[in-house]
């Protein structure tokens, strides 16, 4: 049965996948975790979605991080840890390595690993009262390599060592600054749906492309090979640029598939 707490819509280009535990300030545990992968390859399969947006389902909270509660009840059980460590992983990969764009609208608290999925989007637009934090010192645990690497890429290994060895909670305008944050809105939504319309606007297989070639940059690449090559030469026998070229001759929009 599906985890009402975690829940898919789809209208238009527009995945969204909402966390609605309000009671606990979207803290996540393990069946909430658990149900985040399933749901994200859901929204990938859905042909007409170009854009994953992740959000609260309760205004001025995103997610408080995992639960502390169940932490306490479990963490003793060494197979739980590991299946609680799988989970967690799971769900941070199928947003790091979703083939279209993804965005986390954070309005209120982004917090431990609330921000670890946030940071697995491509995107974090913030509301004036967003709140960042990444805090397993203060529970005198690690974060996890994967994540850590995500944290670096966005903000360098110096902030990256601040946030985690303070578990410092920084406002929107200091996580815009060092690159956490994408963009301050006083509305992300209205922010998030303006994305969309760009996104639908233009090329989903450029926007899958994008998305493969930044990935390996951050992972090392310096200059084209064999793979690059034949990506970028593919793309010309693309239904795409077909539309694309025909469009800019005929002097209309394009209507990509």
């Amino acid at each position: 049965m599906p985890d009402p707490r975690v829940r898919l819509a789809i209208a238009g280009s527009t995945a969204r996948l909402e966390l609605a535990r309000p009671e606990k300030r979207n803290a996540l545990d393990q069946a909430m975790w658990e149900a985040i992968p399933p749901l994200v390859e859901a929204a990938m399969a859905e042909p007409a979605v170009r854009l994953l947006v992740l959000a609260s389902a309760t205004p001025g909270m995103f997610a408080a991080g995992a639960d502390i509660a169940e932490f306490a009840h479990a963490s003793a059980d060494p197979a739980w840890r590991e299946r609680n460590r799988k989970a967690i992983r799971r769900a941070q990969l199928a947003l790091a390595r979703a083939p279209k764009p993804t965005v986390a609208i954070v309005d209120g608290d982004c917090i431990g690993g609330g921000c670890g999925l946030a940071i697995a989007c491509d995107l974090r637009l913030a509301s004036p009262r967003a709140r960042f934090g990444i805090t397993p010192a203060r529970l005198g645990l690690v974060y996890p390599l994967h994540d850590t690497r995500l944290l670096v890429d966005l903000v360098g290994p110096a902030w990256a060592k601040r946030l985690l060895m303070t578990g410092a909670i920084i406002g929107a305008e200091t996580a815009l600054r060092i690159g956490l944050a994408t963009e301050i809105a006083d509305d992300p939504e209205a922010s998030a749906a303006a994305l969309a319309t760009e996104l639908a606007a233009t090329s989903g297989a450029s926007h899958r492309w994008a998305k493969a070639m930044v990935a390996r940059v951050l992972a090392g690449a310096t200059d084209d090979d064999a793979e690059s090559e034949a990506l970028f030469d593919a793309a010309f026998a693309g239904p795409d640029f077909a539309e694309g070229v025909a469009a800019f001759l005929e002097r209309r929009p394009p209507r990509f598939p």
